[in-house]
């Protein structure tokens, strides 16, 4: 393989005169001599001077948008406005060819909803560029936050049989030729004869199966893909998304709110370290589509702003029971401007709620704790006062709940007769109870949507434009 050197290392090395090989996709070539060429290592091209009179006219017509190329020449200081340097091309040898009457990819502003329709293709502008280089080093921060503290990454199952979130809304897993399922004397679906002999489905959670390993290896973390059958065809849905879920040992509520504004802050700052170009580009196209909203539609903060606000505030913390006081003496709740209007205490708090909060009233991150147990899952820890459990939710500016966690119920008979109480069979949560019986300890654990994360670092208003293949209602395209 011919030694390459990359974009971004050479116009970052600031060196000049020297022979350099760069390979990558054409996105311009004006007057037959100046290509604008980019391979995906930064959104700054490098510009490429052809000695035309010198190149064959045939070599020249394939020089086209799209087009794959490899350059070899002298990186000299450029004469011309808008770079630092020019290769001056000794040779350009054509790697793949584009057809520039059909390749969709125009050198001109597209929407994000045709991109959608070409995913396979919008890696190659400068926004998707910039998300998917960003959605890597926020990955990588993650590992790296964990494995400094001293965390075991637990891959936990993508197939199971149990639905931790008990919202039934899971895909099913099976191999039965589904023209014709094997029956029950009965009549129903044979699941004995299924290749797991039983009923199973994708994931929703790798939370139950995470506490079992911190059960043992004290901290752990999951990170991996989880699934929901939700027939949410909304901007902060998807049915395939991928999930960072941690789970320790004798931690309380507290600790693992600690954790969990430790990890938020270590992985924005990490970003905004490693791809500032990258956040200074999304910063300056999200305040280009502010400009198309009406004012009080846009936000008051622009994105490095925004990023700024979560590293440089302490989260504040307060109740569920002291939210929904704020929230219902709210001037938006009282001139009835809220969407969904807060009655009074057990309401569930919707996206419009989350943000008051965190953008009107307190200015700041918020971290919400205690909310009534009717609303939660069953394996929340139960708090003394019989109506409320250990609960903690994160919210964010513009994007409301960015992490869900709990303290976990340690207390076996607390947890049967929470289950009981909302039908959750025993039987089929053997090894869960397991853990309670053989050695229990106080232990928390917490959610983080990444595609939510990435979402909140990069600006974007779609969680479908910060997935490279989004998966959601009647689409599962690429």
């Amino acid at each position: 393989m011919s030694t390459r050197t990359k974009i971004k290392a050479l116009l970052e090395s600031g060196k000049t005169d020297i022979d350099v090989t760069v390979k990558g996709w054409v996105r311009t070539f004006r007057n037959n001599q100046f290509i604008a060429l980019n391979d995906g290592s930064t959104n700054n091209n490098l510009q490429i001077v052809v000695d035309f009179e010198n190149t064959d006219p045939a070599l020249l017509k394939r020089i086209t948008t799209g087009a794959a190329i490899s350059v070899s020449g002298r990186l000299v200081a450029s004469l011309g406005k808008g770079q630092s340097v020019d290769v001056k091309a000794t040779s350009i040898e054509i790697l793949g060819d584009s057809d520039p009457e059909k390749y969709p990819l125009q050198p001109k502003k597209h929407s994000l909803e045709f991109l959608r329709e070409i995913a396979h293709l919008r890696f190659r502008t400068n926004t998707f560029g910039a998300i998917f280089r960003v959605r890597n080093t926020l990955s990588y921060a993650i590992h790296t936050f964990f494995q400094e503290r001293g965390f075991v990454y637990l891959h936990t199952p993508v197939i199971t049989a149990s639905d931790a979130e008990g919202a039934g809304e899971t895909f099913h897993v099976t191999n039965f030729d589904l023209a014709n399922p094997p029956k029950t004397e009965t009549g129903e679906i044979d699941f004995k004869q299924d290749f797991f002999g039983r009923a199973t489905n994708l994931t929703v959670s790798g939370q139950l199966e995470g506490e079992l390993g911190a059960m043992a290896l004290s901290d752990i973390y999951t990170f991996g893909p989880t699934f929901r059958a939700e027939n949410s065809n909304t901007t902060r849905h998807l049915a395939e998304f991928w999930m960072i879920e941690p789970e320790m040992a004798f931690y309380d509520l507290k600790d693992n709110a600690d954790l969990a504004e430790e990890l938020l802050k270590y992985v924005i700052r990490y970003a905004l370290d490693k791809n500032k170009d990258d956040i200074e580009f999304l910063s300056q196209r999200l305040l280009e589509e502010e400009k198309q909203k009406p004012q009080q539609d846009r936000s008051e903060l622009n994105l490095l702003e925004k990023l700024q606000f979560c590293l440089n505030n302490d989260f504040e913390r307060l109740t569920y029971t002291e939210a929904i006081e704020i929230l219902k003496e709210s001037t938006p709740n009282k001139k009835k401007k809220f969407q969904y209007l807060i009655e009074g205490w057990g309401t569930d708090l919707q996206s419009e709620h989350e943000r008051y909060l965190v953008e009107k009233h307190f200015k700041k991150p918020v971290i919400l704790t205690d909310y009534p147990k009717e609303i939660k899952s069953f394996y929340m820890r139960q708090n003394d006062d019989g109506k409320t459990v250990a609960a903690m939710d994160i919210l964010f500016p513009g994007i409301g709940e960015i992490v869900g966690g709990s303290q976990r119920e340690e207390r076996l008979d607390k947890l049967e007769q929470r289950m009981d109480e909302i039908g959750i069979p025993k039987d089929e949560l053997w090894w869960y109870l397991d853990t309670r019986r053989y050695g229990g300890c106080p232990h928390s654990g917490f959610g983080l949507g990444f595609e939510r994360l990435v979402l909140f670092v990069t600006g974007m208003g779609n969680i479908r434009d910060v997935i490279p293949f989004p998966r959601f209602p009647k689409n599962a395209e690429f």
